[in-house]
């Protein structure tokens, strides 16, 4: 493989469309997923290759990108079962000095913060960068990615972000970026249930949900839900997003977790946790968070 190989572990619904931009920007990239079904999207495309195990990616890329649902996965595939005499006895154990890991999921921040500086002891680079903005602008390469690291790893990095996303920004230090990412994701998950109690409500008293979604996108009330999900996902009963409740409950539970830990206030954190939780729990399997309308409406 070339030297400007990136390895690309987590080739879900995000990670193809991914792995795709990246290939645009003219790098090559080594694959992984468990999943072998998850290379099928990537078959055959130019500058692709699928690798037979997460270690030759190690053995093979100057680069890692990991695009996993959350850190008990990353922690396991990084350490595996540490023993006192080896202390990296996963995918870190592996490593070299001067490569560079970029975990881009939706990973715990502490969690990340102990994994940078483990992996810095080993004299690897870290770079936490979590995404926003869905399988569509995965897609197009606009993602919103927020990068957490020390700023020589995050110049390392840059040309593999930027050829990722529109919105690059370091907000500091390393687990920063999977904070601000749970933080987001609480503001965004609240604003989409508020929209629901208020549609609801609205039709409830025999208003046309669709006119009261026009008016809050005209008014104060407007937020990404009314723009973008609320005709397209939940009106229409679609609730086909790409972006599944459990995702978003998993998400909510690391921010609540994560303010309990600054000893902030948290009171509304932890009630919208609540709600999505039980919604999780009320809905389908595999429930798309738009669904959560669905779930405010049969309680009615």
């Amino acid at each position: 493989m070339a030297a400007a190989t990136v390895g690309f572990i987590g080739l879900g619904q995000m990670g193809v469309p991914m792995v795709r931009n990246l290939l645009r920007a003219g790098l090559t990239v080594l694959g992984f997923d468990l999943n072998p079904q998850a290379l099928a999207g990537l078959a055959d495309v130019p500058g692709f290759a699928a690798a037979a195990s997460a270690a030759q990616l190690a053995r093979e890329c100057p680069t890692l990108v990991l695009m996993l649902p959350d850190s008990r996965i990353v922690d396991a595939l990084l350490w595996g079962e540490p023993t006192a005499a080896t202390p990296a006895s996963g995918l870190a154990g592996l490593l070299k000095p001067g490569q560079l890991l970029i975990d881009m999921g939706s990973s715990d921040p502490v969690c990340s913060r102990d994994n940078a500086a483990k992996l810095t002891a080993l004299g690897i680079h870290f770079v936490d960068a979590p995404v926003s903005g869905g399988v569509r602008r995965a897609i197009d390469g606009s993602l919103a990615i927020m990068i957490g690291g020390e700023p020589a790893a995050v110049e390392l990095a840059h040309p593999v972000l930027q050829a990722l996303g529109k919105t690059l920004v370091h907000v500091g230090e390393a687990g920063a970026g999977h904070a601000v990412k749970a933080l987001n994701n609480f503001v965004s998950a609240s604003g989409l249930l508020a929209v629901c109690e208020a549609l609801v409500a609205a039709e409830k008293f025999g208003i046309d949900p669709k006119l009261v979604n026009q008016v809050f996108n005209a008014s104060t009330g407007k937020n990404n839900t009314t723009e973008h999900k609320v005709e397209n996902f939940m009106l229409s009963e679609a609730f086909n997003s790409g972006f599944s409740l459990a995702l978003m409950r998993k998400d909510l539970q690391t921010a609540q977790g994560f303010i309990a830990r600054m000893g902030t206030p948290g009171g509304f954190a932890a009630n919208c946790l609540q709600t999505w939780a039980a919604a999780e729990a009320g809905l389908a399997r595999g429930a798309d968070h738009t669904a959560m309308f669905k779930f405010v409406r049969d309680a009615v």
